[in-house]
C-alpha cells in the first residue's frame, strides 16, 4: 500500500513556520497586508477566498477584502488595482480565478506589480521563474515540490511525467521539476498513447481536469503520484483526476484528495506573502 502524503499536516507545519517568521518581521518594524479582490459570488471562490483569509489571520499578516458585484466592469476592477499597487502597507495582491466572462483575466494579471503577484502569475513572475531568478513562484506546483521534499521522495535523475500543460500547474510544474534535476516530460489531451508513457514516469503528476480518469493502466508500480485535481462526483463527494482506490495499491506514495495538493496552494501563498514583505 501506498504512503499517503498528508498536504494538510505539511501545510500545517509551513503554516507554523511563517508564523514565526511574521512575529520576527514584526518584531523588526515588517509588516504588511494582502488584499484579495473577489468578483461575483462563486461559491467555490467564496470558500477558496475565505481559507486564504483565515490563513493570513493564523499567520498574522493583515488580510483586506474587496468583495465586488458581478456587474464590476474591467475597468473598475483594474482601477481598483492600480490603487493597491500604489499603497505602501498592501504588500500582495490576489485577484480570484476566474473572473466575470466580460473581464479579461489576462489583463487583470498584467496589471498587478510584479513587486504584489504572489500568486505568481504575471509574465515577469513567470519568466524570472523560467531562467531561474528570485521572484514569486506559482502557489501549486510550489506546493507540490515541498510536499515531495517534505516526504523525502528524490526528485534528482528521475523520470517525471507531468499531465497537463496549463499556466497556471502544467507548465510551471515541469519548469520547477528542472530545478530540482528531474528529467521532465509534459504531457496533455493530445499525446498519443498517454497510458504507456505516464507507465515510465517515476513521478506521476495528474493535472488534467477531469475527475477520475488516471486508473491503475497508467502507472508503473512503485510511482509517486501527485493528484492535482478537484472535483464532484454524482454523489456530491470529493475526487480528483486520479482513482485513487485503483492506484493506492500500486503507488509507493500518493496525495489523496482532499487532503493532498490543496492545502498545500494556500500555504505557498502565506510563504509568498512573507516573502513580499522580508523583501520590502
Amino acid at each position: 500500500m501506498a504512503k499517503i502524503i498528508d498536504g494538510k499536516k505539511i501545510s500545517q507545519e509551513i503554516k507554523a513556520e511563517l508564523k514565526e517568521k511574521v512575529a520576527v518581521l514584526k518584531a523588526a518594524g515588517k509588516t504588511g497586508a494582502l488584499a484579495v479582490i473577489q468578483v461575483g459570488e462563486d461559491p467555490a471562490s467564496s470558500v477558496y477566498v475565505r481559507n486564504k483569509k483565515n490563513a493570513c489571520a493564523y499567520i498574522g499578516i493583515e488580510s483586506l477584502a474587496y468583495e465586488l458585484p458581478e456587474s464590476t466592469t474591467e475597468a473598475e476592477l483594474l482601477k481598483l488595482i492600480e490603487e493597491l499597487n500604489q499603497k505602501e502597507e498592501v504588500k500582495g495582491i490576489l485577484v480570484q480565478l476566474p473572473l466575470p466572462g466580460h473581464i479579461c483575466e489576462d489583463k487583470v494579471i498584467q496589471a498587478i506589480s510584479p513587486k504584489k503577484d504572489v500568486d505568481g502569475f504575471h509574465p515577469q513572475s513567470v519568466g524570472a521563474m523560467t531562467i531561474g531568478e528570485k521572484g514569486f513562484l506559482s502557489c501549486t506546483p510550489a506546493g507540490i515540490i515541498q510536499l515531495l521534499k517534505r516526504s523525502d521522495v528524490d526528485m534528482e535523475g528521475k523520470h517525471c511525467v507531468v499531465i497537463g500543460r496549463s499556466n497556471i500547474v502544467g507548465k510551471p510544474m515541469a519548469l520547477l521539476m528542472l530545478r530540482e534535476n528531474a528529467t521532465v516530460t509534459i504531457a496533455h489531451s493530445r499525446t498519443k498513447n498517454l497510458p504507456e508513457l505516464c507507465k515510465q514516469a517515476d513521478i506521476l503528476i495528474v493535472a488534467i481536469g477531469k475527475p477520475r480518469f488516471i486508473g491503475a493502466e497508467y502507472v508503473k508500480e512503485g510511482a509517486v503520484v501527485i493528484d492535482v485535481g478537484i472535483h464532484r462526483n454524482e454523489n456530491n463527494k470529493l475526487c480528483g483526476d486520479v482513482k485513487f482506490d485503483e492506484v493506492e495499491s500500486i503507488a509507493s506514495a500518493i496525495t489523496p484528495v482532499p487532503g493532498g495538493v490543496g492545502p498545500m496552494t494556500i500555504a505557498m501563498l502565506m510563504s509568498n506573502c512573507v516573502q513580499s514583505i522580508e523583501e520590502d
